[in-house]
């Protein structure tokens, strides 16, 4: 596992506008930096934002940080992770 990764040089800064990510550390960080490269994503952007991801993470961190975020990670974003891994649909929020 590469541990010189900086997380400002993969990803947008407004998706950390909160929090120093210059300082984001890669592992000890995925809980806040998982949900967070995926709550702007959408059709168009999810296969260039996944990717982005899978660089850093295993298919299975990401999806059990987007089950336990507190983010406000859309359904939609659910399900497009849930297909491309194969695993069961689940959902953040329910009607």
């Amino acid at each position: 596992m590469n541990t010189s990764i900086k997380i400002s040089t993969i990803f947008p800064k407004h998706l950390f506008w909160d929090i120093d990510y210059e300082n984001l550390d890669f592992f000890n960080d995925s809980d806040i930096i998982i949900p967070r490269a995926l709550y702007l994503t959408n059709t168009e952007s999810f296969e260039n934002d996944i990717k982005k991801l899978e660089k850093i993470y295993t298919s299975s961190q990401i999806v059990l940080q987007l089950k336990l975020t507190k983010e406000k990670i859309s359904n939609q974003v659910c399900e497009m992770v849930a297909k491309r891994y194969h695993i069961p649909l689940f959902k953040r929020f329910s009607i």
